[in-house]
């Protein structure tokens, strides 16, 4: 697509706002709803992809060996890769999800043998002007981490990942990296923690153990780990623990991580009050897990792993606590009061940080079909087209 007048940026919606865990679920979704949207946003340019391959999905494509006929089929569409999002390991729709999307986490074999599949398959379908990404699980669940012990097991997994996409980036001249993704109530819940423990795990623990196993000096591996290990930034996520969206940005910046991708989604949230319940309410759900936090000013004063607990520990809180819920809400809605969005949030400011910062943009309302009614249009492709617009003017504005 081209969204930018410098060809250098790229604004993609994820693939995981269509449901299905086969290949051959995902490419009817890109052969239709990637396709219009291609029609009515770019019919006279290349249209990006973020796209979702599962476990099973990545399996089906490499014992099949149809790599080649996927990229094919893209240039035939005018279609084109970027990033996947390799976060969701299985099952991602229409049954309950919650803290199951953190499993397989990076202390297992089963993470590192998927997130290889979906590197061999980026790199098969990169175009070669086109920086690659794959966004993934911020480690593990944060109450199942136990100690040093888990965390070096995990600094250690991704250096076998750091090590395959340098293999990877000698053998077809494609450049992918890791980006893993802070959420709430995660090992990594914020830019900050992913800076700290880049600086005081990853560096540290990761650089002498791939030194050793590549064969390389210290130096080269700790280059390898900033040129292959970085950083997807979530808005909705940064917002609802209270981070400065244009600072968090910087922050991994400035510590010399990549950030591979900003995922651009909006977050409710509204006054601890009966009527600001009642409208929180109806985003509970039962397939996604709807972390959520209560400030007071700058100050966080509560926190809760799903959203239906908060409600009912929230009646007994000051009115004067704002409530925000990790639920991903359509950019362009503007919600009824008391009920408020973070998209308003997203400011010049934060834009032209994000534009200094990364140059690939994602739109991500995967919760689209557990929304209520009042929040969604009735047609996917029409919400996410708006999404498309709302976002371009903002971006074209900043530029």
């Amino acid at each position: 697509m081209k969204p930018l007048p410098d060809h250098s940026h790229h604004l993609v919606y994820c693939l995981n706002i269509h449901p299905g865990e086969r290949w051959a679920d995902q490419m009817a979704a890109i052969e239709s709803a990637g396709v219009e949207l291609r029609r009515r946003l770019a019919p006279d340019h290349p249209f990006g992809l973020g796209l979702r391959v599962s476990a099973r999905a990545a399996r089906e494509l490499e014992r099949s060996g149809q790599s080649d006929t996927v990229r094919r089929r893209f240039d035939e569409l005018g279609l084109y890769a970027v990033t996947i999002n390799g976060f969701p390991y299985g099952r991602f729709h229409g049954s309950p999800v919650k803290e199951r999307v953190y499993a397989p986490d990076w202390r297992t074999e089963a993470r590192v043998a998927y997130t290889r599949r979906l590197a061999r398959l980026l790199a098969a379908w990169l175009r070669e002007d086109v920086p690659g990404s794959i966004s993934t699980v911020p480690g593990s669940f944060g109450p199942w981490m136990r100690g040093r012990t888990a965390v070096a097991a995990i600094v250690r997994r991704w250096m076998e990942i750091v090590r395959e996409l340098d293999r990877l980036r000698r053998a077809t001249g494609r450049h992918i990296v890791l980006a893993i993704e802070p959420e709430p109530d995660c090992w990594i819940e914020t830019a900050a923690s992913l800076v700290e423990i880049y600086e005081h795990s990853v560096i540290p623990i990761g650089a002498p153990h791939l030194a050793r196993a590549a064969g390389v000096s210290l130096a080269a591996a700790e280059r390898m780990i900033r040129a292959h290990l970085g950083a997807c930034l979530d808005t909705c996520h940064l917002w609802v623990n209270g981070e400065n969206l244009a600072a968090a940005l910087l922050r991994v910046s400035r510590a010399g991580i990549p950030v591979a991708k900003l995922q651009i989604s909006a977050a409710p949230a509204a006054p601890n009050t009966a009527a600001g319940r009642r409208a929180l309410r109806r985003f509970a759900d039962p397939v996604y897990l709807h972390q959520t936090r209560a400030w007071d000013g700058s100050l966080e004063r509560a926190r809760w792993t799903d959203l239906p607990d908060a409600l009912a520990e929230l009646r007994t809180a000051p009115p004067r606590w704002e409530v925000r819920t990790h639920c991903h809400i359509p950019l362009f809605h503007s919600p009824v009061p008391p009920l408020r969005s973070s998209a308003r949030a997203l400011d010049a400011h934060v834009w032209a940080e994000a534009l200094r910062s990364t140059n690939v943009f994602e739109i991500e309302t995967y919760t689209f079909f557990a929304l209520p009614q009042s929040v969604r249009p009735r047609n996917v492709v029409d919400s996410i087209e708006a999404e498309y617009r709302w976002c371009l003017r903002r971006l074209r504005s900043a530029r």
